[in-house]
């Protein structure tokens, strides 16, 4: 009945009895519980580089992701994974990642690389800068590799460092803008697992800063967030 469907709907990325098992088992990991303090839990940072910038139609090349361990980055539960690509993007394109051709052509089959990135992610809160761009990017290729509505819990560190820093908001914008002014280093920028270490790094910066206005658990930061879009969305209507 699945295999039918499967053609039925044109999927021509079915899943073997090995990957289903696998995906199934993630599914059944419980949620994160986002009400514990961020120092007593475990979130993931992530960054992707992709073929364009377009969200509808440019691919997921690499993910990079590293995890905050009760506050602490930690390089060893660190994960980075280029997937396989049946048709290599385009030059000026590489010269921003540096993702070769043989690089991309000989990358980990789709499949088998977000299932990896799942089973390291586990059910844990994902924290990006500009979450829309790695949130859309990662949901497409798993909708289309895995058949899998992937809802998640994100954070997004370009609104939490402005409700942190109202006073700073207005000169800085990018992920480049707030690292220089922590002076949080990157040697490798376009590179996933580069940009997300510098990302955790911001991150801590953000919990320790939190802590200071009384806001302790994930679950904190989120509402954090949503007023801070709020703002900002205000902001805008007033400006038009």
């Amino acid at each position: 009945m699945r295999q039918w469907l499967a053609r039925f709907l044109g999927n021509k990325h079915a899943l073997s009895p090995e990957q289903q098992a696998r995906l199934d088992a993630w599914k059944n990991i419980p949620p994160a519980p986002l009400a514990l303090p961020v120092n007593e839990m475990r979130c993931v940072v992530v960054d992707v580089e992709t073929s364009g910038l377009n969200l509808m139609k440019d691919r997921l090349i690499s993910i990079g992701a590293i995890a905050l361990k009760n506050g602490k980055v930690v390089l060893g539960d660190s994960f980075y994974i280029v997937l396989q690509q049946s048709n290599v993007s385009k030059k000026e394109n590489i010269l921003l990642h540096g993702i070769g051709g043989l690089a991309q052509t000989e990358g980990v089959p789709p499949i088998d690389a977000l299932l990896n990135f799942l089973e390291f992610l586990g059910k844990d809160p994902l924290v990006a800068f500009h979450v829309v761009f790695d949130q859309t990017m990662i949901r497409r290729a798993i909708n289309h590799y895995l058949r899998l509505s992937f809802k998640h819990p994100w954070l997004d560190m370009a609104y939490i460092m402005p409700a942190l820093n109202p006073m700073l908001a207005a000169r800085f914008r990018t992920l480049d803008d707030w690292n220089g002014h922590f002076d949080i280093r990157n040697d490798d920028r376009h590179n996933a697992l580069a940009d997300a270490i510098v990302t955790a790094q911001l991150f801590q910066v953000a919990i320790a800063q939190a802590q200071n206005k009384s806001i302790n658990n994930f679950k904190e930061l989120m509402e954090l967030e949503s007023s801070q879009r709020w703002l900002n969305s205000q902001s805008s209507y007033k400006v038009h």
